[in-house]
This record gives C-alpha cells, structure tokens and sequence, in this order.
C-alpha cells in the first residue's frame, strides 16, 4: 500500500509563507508510525517459495519490504517541505533453467501471492526457452532463523516532526546572523527499510535498515549584489539513528560555513597548472565512489550497464585482475558491507548472503570485483574465490535485486598523521574541503572534480582561500600520484544516499570512507 499525506498546494503556500505558518504546516502532516511485519506477512512470503517450487522453479526467493521515507525542509525561517510516506509489497524472483523470472504485488492474500509465484516461474521458463542460459549460484551458508537492525540509539521516527524541524530552523538562523548571508536552506531525510528474505534453499532473515541524510546550503551574496558564492555544510548521510544528526551540531557549526561562504566572495581566483592537492575526506569521498566504486562492479565491467551507467577501465577481468597497478603500493581499499555507519551496511543481502570485507585493491593492485551469488563463477578462475560478496539489494519491494555497491573504502595510513602533517608535507599546494560538481566518463576514466572550500598551501601552512578550482586527469593517474595518506584520526565517512544504476533505475545509498590524503603534481582549472 502507498499511504502520503496530502495537502493542496495552495494550503502549502500559505502555511509555508511565515514561520508560525510553517509550524502550522506540521500539524497537517502526520508521521508514518513505525510497524513491525507480522508473522502474517513472514507466512505469506513462505508460501510464495512454496508455490513457486511446486510450479517447477530449480529455485527461488523473495522479499517482503516496507519502506517508510520522512523528510523535512526548511529555508531561511520557512517550512519548505515535509513529506511521510509508506511503501510496502512483496516481490518473488525464480530460477528456471539457466534463466529468471521476477515478479511483486501489494496484494496480501493467498491467492494474490500464489497467482504471483506462479507467473514469476513462468516468465523464467519463458525466459530459459527463448534465451537458454547457464547461471551457477555461488554456494552460502544457511540462516533459517536470522535478524539483524542498524545499531542505533534514537530511531529517527521516534523524533517528531516539530523537533526536527526546529533544530533545521535554529541552525538557518545562526548561519543568516554572518553579514553578506542571505540565504540558508536545511532539510533532514529520514528512512526505514523492513526486510524479510526468504530463500528455496530454508534461509530465512528478518532485517531492519534505518538511514539518515542530513543537509544545509548556505549562499553568500556580494555588497553590490554582482557575486554570489556557496558552502554546503560538511555533513553526510549515514547508516546510523537520529543520534548521529544530534553529534553534528548543525546549529554550532553553521557559522563557521556561513563565515566561508562570505569569505569566498572575496577569495582568489586559482591560476591553472599543476598543484599538489590535499583531498580532505569530504572531497576524496565522491572521487573514491566515481572512480573506484563504479568501475569495480563486475556488471559495469563486462557490459551489462553499458546502455545506461557505462563501462569500466577496468576490463576483461582475465587481463586486469592480479595485473593492473591502480595506485601505489600502500595504497588499499575495500568493500565492505559492515562497516559501522555506512550507508550500504548489512547483516545480509537480498540474497541472504551475509555481510562481509574483502579487498578490492591490495597493495595498488586491483584483485576483485564486487559480486552476487551468480556472478561469483564469472571471475572464479582468476580470483579463486568461489562465493558471492554480498552485493545483491533491490530499491523497494517492486524492484528485482541485482549487483549493487557495497561501502567501498580507502584504508589509513598504518602511521597516523594527522590533517596537519598531511598538509605540512607540501611546499605549494591547495587544500580542498567538501564535494562540487564533477564529470566522470563512461569507462570511469576521464575525470574532473571540484569542491566547496579551497585553501592555498605556503610552505607547509594553510596561506589563502581560493575560488573556482577543479582538478583533472585520469583515475589511475591520478591515484597513483598519491604520495601521503593520513592515519585513523583522519578517517572520514561520505556517502551517497540516491546512486543509480540499472534499467529500471534503482537507487541505492552507499558510502565510502578515507582518510585526507596529498597527491602529488595534479592538474587544475579555472572554472570562472
């Protein structure tokens, strides 16, 4: 069922129009309240296995799915937004043959549900006898009886609306009080994920998922109104409750961002040519999903999103696997689908594979892919690695689950030096803050990436704020000119919360963790 609140636009603008209106606003929205599946739904998705197996599938599995989004938004002293929503369905896929078949219904009863697993298994025979195919599923661990939920403090639709709310407006109205400062926007999105998996093979697993994504966007605008500058706050979302917003402090903080904003009206232009960059995290993050994260997906790399997402570099596996220097030899990333706090952390897939860490490039050489149980066999040969990892999710309870990215990250330095060490290692160079616009190509080769807070380096020493900088090169150039990695205390967490991919499009929230990091010698541009 799909259950928003409505309200007519016109009773938007006007309750939107003034601050005690927009409190007003709140009012009119209630939130979805949080429900835990039934044993109800668990007996339903068992027998859609159970029908699907009696109508001739070699196997299969399926999903029962709510989906609860929360999401407020303010600017200035304004409600801009609030928006609650529930999404809930069941969905079966089957294997007959080599082939699949998959079909969802927000219908609960048994008839629904037969009549769903039985077209399911037949769309797969069709399938197989059109297009035959060889699909091997890679062997897993049984869980008959499994939970897991996002460790959290404070459930984030346990927080009311007003609360929310207030906080977003306290934190606009520190950043408006910076002279030069006439807009500020903040809004918080809230999600929950109930998932029961259930497999032919007697797994059964009952996961809830909670996601956070908070925001704020602060604009600068010159004395004579001729200049205007951004600075979006440094803060991601995460795999985590409504305690991580509470450690943000996005009411201290936006200050200080607004103070940078004004201060990049005044900024200097960068001079194009060859810099030695400091990536902050909150930077590097979006660089680490773009061209790492992306072309390491075995999909991408054989072509099956090359109609939409693209290609990889980073092909055929036969050749690159074991063989191909992606950066230097301290330099080590992961996937990870348990990493505290990450958007894309698990206790199991959609597949009921359960969450793990495996690298991805190990010493700067590129070893594996990110794989689901009938993608395993495509690179067993050369990675000697017989199960999935865990990469199997679909969007909500209408979307078939296929290879999604895991949390993808760059481990510290074993020494731990700390942000200023890593920007005392440069004579002449520019420290970057925060995520820009970017342009990647196809094959995730081609890149350029800018940022929110640019810093000329001078002799080890944070000098002056620049403007309108963006680095280029090509990604294993570029990772390979990475010549100092900070340590532990510089780990930082970024994350997307809408990566899309597949057709359909699906979205999936991911996130990919680093340290600060220098490379050496990159290219800049002006971007004025």
């Amino acid at each position: 069922m799909h259950l928003p609140q409505h309200f007519s636009r016109r009773d938007f603008m006007r309750l939107a129009s003034t601050s005690a209106a927009s409190t007003a606003l709140l009012a009119n929205v209630k939130p979805v309240l949080a429900q835990s599946l039934t044993n109800f739904e668990k007996a339903l998705l068992l027998y859609a296995i159970d029908v699907a197996m009696d109508a001739g599938a070699d196997y299969a599995d399926g999903r029962v799915i709510r989906t609860q989004f929360e999401a407020v938004g303010t600017r200035e002293q304004r409600i801009t937004q609030v928006q609650s929503t529930d999404f809930f369905g069941i969905n079966v896929r089957a294997l007959v043959g080599g082939s699949w078949g998959f079909s969802a219904t927000q219908f609960f009863d048994r008839e629904a549900i037969s009549a769903m697993a039985r077209e399911v298994v037949a769309v797969a025979r069709a399938n197989n006898a059109v297009a035959p195919s060889t699909t091997l599923l890679a062997p897993v661990d049984i869980y008959p009886d499994a939970s897991w939920t996002t460790p959290h403090s404070i459930d984030p639709f346990s927080v009311s609306l007003d609360d929310k709310a207030a906080l977003l407006l306290r934190a606009n109205e520190e950043a408006l009080r910076i002279d030069n400062i006439r807009f500020a926007s903040s809004s918080i999105l809230s999600v929950k994920e109930q998932r029961l998996v259930a497999t032919s093979e007697g797994s059964f697993i009952d996961q809830t998922f909670l996601r956070i994504n908070p925001a704020m966007n602060i604009t600068a605008i010159s004395d004579d109104g001729g200049d205007f500058q951004t600075r979006g706050a440094t803060v991601e979302p995460a795999g985590r409750g409504y305690e991580y917003v509470l450690g943000l402090d996005l009411v201290g903080n936006a200050s200080r961002w607004a103070e940078e904003a004004a201060m990049k009206l005044q900024a200097v232009s960068v001079d194009p040519g060859e810099w030695d960059l400091v990536l902050h995290p909150s930077n590097l993050w979006l660089t680490i999903h773009e061209s790492i994260g992306h072309p390491t997906e075995l999909d991408r790399a054989l072509g099956y999103e090359a109609n939409y997402a693209g290609t990889s570099f980073l092909h055929p596996p036969e050749e690159v696997l074991g063989n191909t220097r992606v950066g230097p030899d301290f330099m080590q990333f992961v996937g990870n689908r348990s990493e505290f706090g990450g958007c894309a952390t698990t206790g199991w897939d959609d597949e009921a594979v359960p969450a793990e860490s495996w690298p991805i490039i190990e010493d700067g050489i590129f070893v594996d892919y990110q794989t689901t149980r009938d993608q395993a066999a495509w690179i067993e040969a050369q990675t000697g690695i017989t199960r999935s990892h865990g990469c199997a999710y679909g969007q909500n309870w209408e979307s078939m689950p296929f290879q999604r990215m895991p949390n993808v990250s760059l481990m510290p330095g074993e020494q731990d030096l700390s942000e200023e060490d890593v920007i005392a290692a440069t004579d002449r160079g520019i420290f970057i803050e925060g995520r820009g616009s970017y342009s990647i190509d196809q094959q995730r080769y081609n890149i350029q990436f800018a940022g929110q807070v640019f810093w000329e380096i001078r002799d080890g020493k944070k000098y002056q704020m620049l403007r309108d900088v963006a680095y280029v090169g090509r990604t294993p150039d570029f990772w390979n000119s990475m010549d100092v990695i900070g340590g532990d205390s510089t780990y930082f967490l970024g994350a997307s919360f809408s990566d899309a991919k597949g057709q359909p499009m699906q979205v999936n929230a991911v996130s990919h963790g680093c340290p600060i990091a220098l490379f050496r010698n990159i290219e800049l541009i002006n971007t004025a």
